[in-house]
């Protein structure tokens, strides 16, 4: 368990920590010297049952709020620190403020320097506590009244935080690992350590091959051994202080507020959409774009609040906000924070990550904010039908790891839900309501409906365009995986390049297959550069018009390919021009002079190929190259 200390300047934190441990947090030269906590002290008591206690000492001094904050970040346990002599102080309450908004439930009061103290000041201290904390998760905690140098009351202390370690604890949890680093520094002969509190999941030392990251550097990581609550460990797991010695990464790489974690954590992001509460006693509203000081995990940034739910959020009102940093973060949905004023002098208000990766459009939209609000009644609840209804295109298996931060075997998943598994191995699978599946499905078959009437002679339509018609927000996979479903299910036909509905076919008759063999004999002896219908007519003798008909059939059966009016290539040569396309580098593309030289035709000729790999959706330009859709489904087998 790890206890935090919280309370004003000189309030007596650093020496009931001494008194309970034996260990003196103020390990800086200039700490011992002025009598004060600047930095974050760590001290650790083992007990008898083999648990360890850990405290975090932090400092009082309001200039030191954002030490403070990065210390009681991921404690699990509050120990509010009081003098007899001086009573309720500034940072008394803002102390108590900051704990309750990081989502403490467990706590308990103790009154320092009851020496220094008469009885009716002690009496007075008692009854500003019970005013102060009236509201708060410290209002029915225990208290009690030491004198750390005599040890007056430091044994019966001691005894309860001991029989509170001892109390059955919730589980660590088996989400994703992720320490927040709020110390680096070098060891000789060791190299690189850094410090900080687990948040989540377990890493094991000598388990399978990490995929540790360095967030947000995105620099993998080596770690050469562990201490945990104090000791040597093979393991890290939620809720211990932990070291890490790390190999290939200098002290000078890495701040405070940087996370050592599994890479599956965080995609780093400037936005974060958050439920924001503001404290009562705040002067003025928070408006669009206040700029405020963040705390976050062991980090402090900068950043900008954007209310949501309406233009400004009021003194002790709740709300939906984003807050826009101005440099990436990395935060999982549930995480804690506190916001300050932009001078730093005052506390405004906190609240819970709802979605890490917020938009930088339409972010007010009713869309977004009935899904932001389904998250946080999810957070309550932990019941998946609600969320998923407000999820038209699923959640992708990496976000719901990030929204739940445990293993899977645990989620309740509803019967109305299903899991959509993309055939590709790079993409995640999506859980989505079922209503919601079938709902895209139909959406699909209606959309090809509309384009067979209104382009009754081409063969369907390619998987790209379709989608663009269709939905072009829908991600990529779960857009493969319909398409995929509904062939299955024979619902869509996928001929050649181009999905149609099963109905959406031609037949020929004696004559016009006999006459069909002979355009496509033209058309592949063509090659690059087949005949148009003008010349087939003249060497078949058959009428431009009859030829021309016969043709569009013969594309809606995937066999011929119309490059432009009246020009027919046979499949075989697209197809090779496809792979041709693709067998330049992806990012670089070709242009038209290079495909021109290599094909051996004239540039207008090479023109009409490249737009009309254009047109079905197989390309696109970019400036003056010609390069490969990431999106496109086209010639793939």
């Amino acid at each position: 368990m790890i206890i935090g200390s919280a309370g004003h300047i000189d309030h007596g934190k650093t020496a009931l920590v001494r008194a309970l441990t034996g260990v003196n947090t103020d390990r800086l030269k200039d700490e011992q010297q002025r009598g004060i906590t600047i930095s974050l002290g760590y001290a650790y008591q083992q007990l008898d049952h083999n648990v360890t206690l850990g405290f975090v000492d932090v400092p009082g001094h309001e200039g030191l709020i954002h030490t403070m904050v990065a210390g009681a970040t991921g404690i699990d346990y509050a120990m509010l620190v009081v003098a007899a002599d001086d009573g309720v102080m500034p940072q008394t309450r803002e102390h108590i403020a900051i704990l309750s908004l990081l989502g403490l439930t467990q706590g308990c009061v103790v009154i320092t320097k009851q020496d220094k103290a008469q009885p009716e000041q002690l009496a007075q201290t008692q009854q500003q506590l019970t005013q102060v904390l009236a509201h708060s998760f410290l209002a029915e905690a225990p208290r009690f009244v030491v004198d750390s140098v005599s040890g007056l009351g430091i044994a019966q202390l001691s005894a309860f935080l001991q029989q509170q370690a001892s109390q059955p604890q919730p589980a660590p949890r088996d989400g994703l690992f992720r320490l927040a680093i709020d110390r680096a520094f070098t060891l000789d002969g060791q190299g690189t350590v850094v410090t900080g509190t687990v948040h989540g999941g377990t890493f094991e030392l000598n388990g399978p091959p990490s995929k540790l990251r360095l967030m947000p550097a995105n620099t993998p990581v080596r770690v050469r051994s562990i201490h945990a609550q104090n000791q040597p460990s093979t393991h890290a797991t939620a809720g211990q202080r932990c070291a890490f010695n790390i190999a290939n990464i200098a002290k000078e790489a890495i701040e405070r507020g940087d996370w050592l974690a599994d890479e599956r954590s965080f995609t780093p992001s400037k936005r974060i959409d958050v439920e924001l509460s503001l404290l009562a006693n705040i002067a003025k509203p928070v408006a669009t774009w206040t700029p405020v000081h963040v705390h976050i995990g062991a980090a402090h940034l900068m950043a900008r609040v954007v209310p949501l739910s309406s233009n400004t959020l009021q003194a002790g009102e709740k709300g939906l906000a984003q807050l826009v940093f101005e440099e990436t973060v990395c935060a999982m949905p549930r995480d804690r924070f506190i916001i300050r004023d932009t001078q730093a002098k005052q506390t405004l208000g906190g609240g819970c990550v709802l979605d890490a990766n917020g938009p930088d459009r339409k972010r007010r939209s009713p869309a977004r904010l009935n899904w932001l609000a389904a998250i946080v009644r999810f957070f309550a609840d932990y019941e998946l039908s609600h969320l998923l209804s407000h999820a038209p295109y699923g959640i992708a298996s990496p976000i719901m790891q990030r929204l739940i931060d445990t293993s899977f075997a645990t989620l309740n998943i509803p019967n109305s839900a299903l899991w959509v598994t993309p055939a590709s191995t790079k993409h995640a699978a999506v859980l989505i309501d079922s209503t919601q599946w079938q709902a895209q499905l139909t959406h699909i078959i209606a959309t090809l409906a509309q384009a067979h009437q209104r382009y009754p002679d081409e063969p369907g339509i390619e998987g790209a365009r379709l989608r663009r018609m269709t939905d072009p927000a829908m991600p990529l996979a779960l857009w493969q995986s319909a398409l995929q479903q509904l062939v299955k299910e024979q619902k869509l036909i996928l001929q050649g390049a181009w999905y149609r509905l099963p109905e959406h076919t031609v037949s020929l008759s004696g004559s016009e297959q006999a006459l069909a063999e002979r355009i496509l004999q033209l058309a592949q002896l063509g090659q690059y550069d087949p005949p148009w219908v003008r010349d087939m007519a003249s060497q078949l003798e058959t009428p431009e018009q009859e030829i021309r008909q016969l043709a569009r059939k013969l594309v809606q059966q995937g066999l011929l390919y119309q490059v432009r009016p009246d020009l027919f290539y046979h499949h075989q040569q697209i197809e090779q021009l496809a792979t041709l396309l693709r067998d330049y580098p992806i990012n670089q593309g070709v242009k038209a002079a290079e495909l021109r030289d290599q094909l051996q035709l004239g540039r207008k000729r090479t023109l009409q190929i490249l737009e009309f790999f254009q047109r079905i959706g197989y390309s696109r330009r970019l400036q003056d190259r010609h390069v490969i859709r990431t999106d496109n489904m086209l010639f793939t087998s």
